[in-house]
């Protein structure tokens, strides 16, 4: 991996370009209004950054470098700026902009759990605030320091702590430090035998403690679950020690201890290790691509997969907007691509009656046996074909699966051409799928017809549960010209965020609270929850040292 951006996503080395899709700009023209031919912002350029000098104590650093080494602690410019904040659009706006925020003053890198306990407890002695950091890959305001902040600010790189300590393979469990990487961790637990089986978008620069911090899910959550019922157990550094949980398979010990570290984005303490399930690397694994007439079909199609005994390790549908999108990121197919794309589509509608303009586009995996994924394609293949729906094979699986994560690179190339794209994901139970699709694209489309802004909304369904699914939405937009882009963003990503609640659906899926979700988490929990989650960070932190301000406000903040 290569230097990570401090204004964008990913490796400085990586970027999004629309030069080998020739689809691409006619689409964007279309959709946004947007001539793609040559960008039109850039960011700042670092040397021209108004840089605030660290004031970290000289006590603090002292005994920051007592407890790690003075070469795993740093006060350098660049440092502070890339772990000041995450990978949200509103990040990488203000960052663009030159504008940095209220940057640690240290970054400190633990290398086990003992100096980070040493790390914490120093902090906390010295009264200075401290965030976890693994990726900084978080789209929630999860990592960014209170602007009004005067206390010293510590980051915590966690980056270190990157190995699987152990593999229990009778009872197929890993213990695992919580700074690895996605790849890292298969790569280490694949050279065993082993997966975990975790793949979220961010998953080549997440790591695990980040991923159980925010309860992510990942593309094959069908199958392994979330991480949240990934995770057997938890290490924790707290103010009052190390918090522990058994690995245990069930247990009846009251509230879920483990169940309040999942999603607490660092208020309690700092993930120090993780006892996570493990699955044999499976024979085989294909996914398929299929194609559905239109979105209500693809929706009912995927209620009955979760509901028939079929256990695919993915289920995602695209709607009509996002298939098209899909299909304008195509790279310029060669002239056998171009008869069997000319044959597929002379045979969808002549022999399919299919609207072009309205069918969706499903990925569908298999894992296992070739025996059992054969007799999984065949159930899932005769429940497609109930809802008028076909498969077109793996190739476009296979493109899928080496480009899923590419995605968060088209943003940076968007903002280069002054355009503002994010997501907003959410889930519901099946019954209310429907609804809240209509809402969510009828009030978006309002927001943008409101701002007078040329805008585009497309979503899929990404992961399928019993009792029903998440809907991804993805949105972007030209800014008007007349108000603060960010003033517009707000308006659009409000609207979408108050019609989840409104419509029974849940604020996010799995991209966490942080802070730009917070001022709906009431109407989702309800005032009683705020008031317990409240009064949780407030004992366990009364002094409000562990990124405050996160998720709900802190005792310290209300005073």
């Amino acid at each position: 991996m290569g230097q990570a951006k401090w204004w964008g996503w990913g490796d400085e080395a990586v970027a999004f370009t629309h030069a080998d899709k020739p689809g691409l700009a006619p689409f964007l023209e279309r959709a946004l209004g947007l001539d793609v031919r040559g960008a039109t912002s850039r960011p700042a350029a670092f040397d021209d950054l108004d840089i605030p000098e660290s004031t970290l104590s000289p006590a603090l650093r002292s005994e920051l470098e007592a407890a790690t080494g003075s070469a795993h602690v740093s006060t350098d410019a660049l440092d502070r700026v890339v772990h000041a904040r995450g990978k949200s659009l509103r990040d990488l706006v203000r960052h663009r902009r030159g504008d940095v925020g209220r940057l640690p003053d240290v970054v400190v890198r633990p290398g086990d759990e003992d100096e980070l306990t040493a790390v914490v407890r120093a902090a906390i002695d010295a009264d200075a605030v401290v965030i976890p950091f693994g990726g900084g890959t978080n789209i929630s305001g999860s990592l960014e320091a209170p602007a009004d902040e005067e206390r010293d600010i510590v980051s915590v790189d966690l980056g270190r702590m990157d190995r699987v300590l152990a593999i229990d393979d009778a009872a197929r469990l890993a213990r695992v430090q919580p700074g690895v990487f996605g790849p890292h961790l298969e790569q280490q637990l694949n050279a065993r035998g082993w997966t975990v089986g975790h793949f979220p978008d961010s998953f080549s620069y997440s790591t695990l403690g980040g991923w159980i911090a925010t309860r992510s899910s990942g593309m094959q959550s069908d199958k392994y679950g979330d991480v949240a019922d990934l995770t057997r157990a938890v290490r924790v550094v707290t103010p009052a020690g190390v918090l522990a949980t058994r690995p245990v398979p069930h247990t009846s010990t009251g509230p879920s201890v483990r169940e309040m570290v999942l999603g607490s984005e660092g208020r309690l303490g700092i993930i120090s290790e993780a006892t996570v399930h493990v699955h044999r690397v499976p024979e085989q694994r294909v996914i398929l691509g299929y194609l559905f007439p239109d979105w209500p079909s693809a929706l009912a199609a995927m209620h009955d997969i979760a509901a028939s005994e079929a256990s695919p390790s993915v289920t995602r549908v695209s709607d009509a907007n996002e298939t098209q999108f899909s299909f304008a990121t195509r790279k310029d197919p060669s002239p056998i691509d171009r008869l069997k794309s000319k044959a597929l589509t002379t045979y969808l509608q002549r022999r399919r009656n299919f609207d072009l303009e309205a069918m969706c586009l499903s990925f569908i995996g298999y894992e296992g046996t070739k025996d059992h994924v054969s007799a999984q394609r065949k159930l899932v293949g005769r429940i497609v074909g109930r809802h008028g729906g076909l498969s077109i094979g793996a190739s476009p699986g296979e493109l899928y699966d080496q480009k899923k994560f590419d995605t968060p690179y088209i943003r940076d190339y968007l903002l280069d051409r002054g355009a503002l794209a994010d997501v907003s994901e959410t889930a519901a139970p099946w019954s209310a799928l429907p609804t809240v699709y209509g809402n969510v694209m009828a009030n978006a489309r309002a927001a943008f017809d409101d701002l007078h802004v040329h805008g585009y909304i497309m979503c899929h369904l990404s992961h399928s549960y019993h009792s029903g699914a998440c809907l991804y939405f993805t949105f972007g937009f030209k800014p008007s010209g007349v108000r603060e882009p960010l003033e517009e963003y707000d308006v659009i990503k409000s609207a979408i965020q108050q019609t989840f609640v409104d419509s029974g659906a849940t604020l996010s899926h799995h991209h966490a609270v942080g802070t730009e979700h917070a001022s709906w988490l009431e109407q989702d929990i309800s005032a009683p929850g705020v008031a317990m989650l409240r009064a949780l960070f407030d004992g366990v932190d009364p002094g409000a040292n562990l990124n405050p301000g996160k998720i709900v406000s802190s005792a310290r903040s209300r005073v």
